[in-house]
């Protein structure tokens, strides 16, 4: 936080209070599949007001390979800019009035992506999981994994095995997981406006893990017991917990629905509603109660980029990764759930 000359604090890099993000990015490639984060950027940009920029990568030579004749290169870069135009008076002006800025930038995509991103002060990258290499046996091509590791902010992840939308997407059914950290609740707002904004249906889930118990050998019936009221016990928490959260929402004109899943593991319990649920949209912090800061996002978080068909946003701040200790559940938390049950 800095001051001005009165002495008034500031924050850096901070949208307004009513704009979550204040410049979104879609990454294009100029493929077909590329283009299905299209309709995903353009409905967030709407719905939150936030202006948006259609950013491609020209990649140069590889190893031993010659120089780009200096003609043929410009001629592509032409290319590439009238596309992305063409993109955004398709998509965006003709259909949504959005105004779409366009950017051609040269380099290494994943890198420079980055750069670009961390000097232009972006906080919302939009891709999509595959691009101009197709779909492959890797649940993210590469530059998409660089991306959800190194770029600068939040990130709206589109699987390639989406079904593509024409112009902009529109979502039904909004879902938020939660494990009962102030991280994971800090998307709330978001959320709430998003379903708002599209007349969704918005869903509040806490999967519930199963309680560790620590032994060598089988366990016996005293143990068994001991996990079961645990459970009961964690259930019982779980249920109150949303429902306070349900009342706090609802304040804001959206009720929402509220899901406690039984015991299992957290991350196919949540993978299997998505799909089962049909839901368009997840929400989700990069990071819960664990709050980690040496790696990009949680084990549940990493688990859905890999799992999910249905596209993710992926909210963190844009500065660098705070550390665990400032990510620690505050004394005003009243509720706590197992560590194993974070995102």
């Amino acid at each position: 936080m800095t001051q001005d000359s009165q002495g008034r604090s500031s924050r850096r890099n901070e949208a307004p209070p009513d704009r979550p993000f204040k410049q979104i990015v879609a990454c294009l490639d100029g493929s077909e599949l590329g283009e299905r984060a299209m309709p995903h950027a353009l409905a967030l940009a709407k719905a939150l007001k936030a202006p948006i920029t259609l950013l491609r990568v020209l990649e140069g030579r590889g190893m031993g390979e010659a120089p780009p004749d200096p003609l043929e290169w410009e001629i592509r870069r032409k290319e590439a800019r009238e596309y992305l135009e063409q993109i955004a008076e398709d998509r965006a002006g003709k259909k949504s009035s959005i105004k779409a800025n366009v950017e051609v930038i040269e380099g290494q995509a994943a890198e420079q992506i980055c750069l670009w991103a961390e000097h232009h002060g972006v906080d919302l990258t939009v891709l999509c999981s595959h691009g101009l290499s197709g779909c492959t046996d890797w649940s993210l091509a590469s530059t998409a994994r660089k991306l959800a590791e190194r770029a600068p902010g939040s990130l709206l992840l589109v699987p390639a095995a989406t079904a593509p939308v024409d112009h902009i997407a529109r979502y039904r059914r909004l879902l938020v997981p939660l494990d009962g950290s102030p991280l994971a609740e800090s998307v709330l707002s978001l959320a709430t406006r998003l379903a708002a904004a599209h007349g969704a249906e918005l869903i509040l889930a806490h999967a519930i893990a199963v309680p560790e118990l620590t032994g060598t050998g089988p366990h016996d019936a005293r143990d068994l017991e001991l996990r079961d009221r645990l459970t009961q016990r964690n259930e019982r928490v779980a249920s109150a917990y949303l429902d306070r959260l349900r009342a706090r929402v609802a304040r804001n004109g959206i009720i929402p629905s509220v899901l406690v899943l039984p015991a299992g593991d957290v991350r196919t319990r949540l993978a299997r509603l998505i799909a089962d649920e049909g839901i368009d949209l997840v929400i989700l912090s990069a990071h819960g109660q664990s709050s980690r800061s040496d790696v990009p996002c949680g084990n549940v978080t990493t688990y859905l980029m890999a799992h999910s068909l249905t596209p993710l946003l992926i909210v963190r701040p844009r500065a660098a990764q705070s550390t665990r200790r400032a990510h620690a559940p505050t004394e005003q938390s009243a509720t706590r759930f197992p560590r194993q049950a974070s995102l």
